[in-house]
């Protein structure tokens, strides 16, 4: 590397396997690897892109923070998850995609050298992002159970400390699909206050639960507010992954900050998604569209499951993904990759670089491939293993 901040940074492993599966192009391949799914996006995002086609405005920079609309959208939509009121013209700016508002909130509260407190495994993108900005990540382990991952409230408060800038949550977890709940954030509430440290939460996934429950959002616990940065998609609740755009809600005095980042970086988001993204949001059927969605995905989530009831996969609470542990495999994630991309057409993703028992994972995306497909999965995976 030419750069010193770049040395300790690895890939993610998902360009490597589906670069590979895209290579041969066989559509015999069940493409497990990638966070994509065939569900479409909402129709009335579909209608307000096309409209957008023949707008002058949805083709300028302007405005940098992200379109009225939009942000009037987001800062709503947040607002009634967390019960927290938001000034869409102060408390709200849009950004090109979630991970793009993760590293702009992470340029703006954490200074080099600061510990940014996270669950382990977790999403590798969010580990490099914290080593970007010279942060120094702090994992708290979550185990993994018969009934799926827990991580233990006590555990996240004690990683908090004098050294903390942020604890940055993603509810439910990628690629683990854990969830974080009520006992989490009133147990995070006391060491935020007493070290001044911020709570970046990842909202990406909130709604998209496989418990019958809604969303836990942090900023609806009493003395969390003004401490909560909530980062939201339209990627994967609404399925527009392409459109990259996402917003970024939280407190007036650091929001403006996060603002100009955002203007030293990416500048603006694509015009003619803003519109689309607003839409979407607004719409009186979205809860009923991204619980559809969900159902959907659970469905194949179980379907993997049942056809894997033999193999050592822990379950989900939600999102788009699920772990195997290959260690009970007595094989390395990416030989277990190896194997199942060589010799039973299955692109998976092993975990290196997604926190330190990341490596013990490989993941499969359930998201992408209808229950159809997954129905010789069981014999796929005795062909790679014996």
């Amino acid at each position: 590397m030419t750069v010193t901040r770049l040395r300790e940074i690895p890939g993610i492993g998902v360009d490597a396997v589906g670069d590979a599966a895209d290579a041969l192009g066989d559509p015999e391949f069940l493409r497990l690897e990638n966070l994509d799914t065939d569900l479409r996006p909402p129709e009335v995002a579909m209608a307000a892109t096309r409209n957008a086609l023949d707008d002058d405005d949805a083709n300028s920079y302007l405005p940098f923070q992200g379109h009225t609309a939009l942000r009037r959208a987001a800062a709503a939509h947040v607002g009634r998850i967390a019960g927290h009121a938001y000034d869409a013209d102060t408390q709200c700016v849009s950004v090109a995609g979630g991970l793009n508002g993760i590293l702009n909130t992470l340029l703006a509260t954490v200074e080099p050298g600061q510990d940014v407190v996270v669950c382990d495994p977790i999403y590798a993108g969010l580990i490099n992002r914290i080593l970007l900005v010279g942060g120094v990540p702090r994992f708290v382990r979550a185990t993994a159970t018969p009934q799926g991952w827990r991580t233990d409230a006590e555990a996240l408060a004690e990683a908090v400390g004098p050294n903390t800038a942020a604890v940055l949550m993603m509810g439910p977890a990628m690629p683990t699909g854990a969830v974080l709940d009520d006992e989490h954030w009133r147990a995070l509430r006391e060491p935020l206050e007493r070290y001044g440290a911020w709570l970046i939460y990842d909202a990406a996934m909130e709604r998209i639960r496989f418990d019958g429950r809604g969303p836990s959002h942090p900023a609806s616990h009493p003395g969390l507010a003004e401490r909560t940065i909530t980062v939201g998609s339209a990627s994967k609740e609404l399925r527009m992954i392409g459109w990259r755009v996402g917003w970024v809600v939280g407190p007036a005095s650091i929001i403006s900050d996060i603002g100009l980042v955002g203007l030293t970086n990416v500048i603006c988001q694509v015009g003619i998604a803003q519109q689309a993204v607003a839409d979407a949001l607004d719409a009186t059927s979205a809860d009923d569209d991204v619980a559809a969605a969900s159902r959907i995905w659970q469905q194949r989530c179980e379907t993997i499951l049942d056809q894997l009831a033999d193999y050592p996969c822990v379950r989900p609470h939600g999102g788009w993904s699920l772990l195997v542990d290959t260690t009970a495999l007595d094989l390395t994630p990416a030989e277990t990759s190896t194997r199942l991309f060589e010799r039973a057409k299955v692109a998976a993703t092993p975990m290196y670089g997604w926190g330190p028992s990341g490596d013990a994972y490989l993941r499969l995306v359930f998201t992408n491939e209808p229950v159809e497909r997954l129905g010789d999965l069981r014999e796929r995976f005795r062909s790679a293993f014996g």
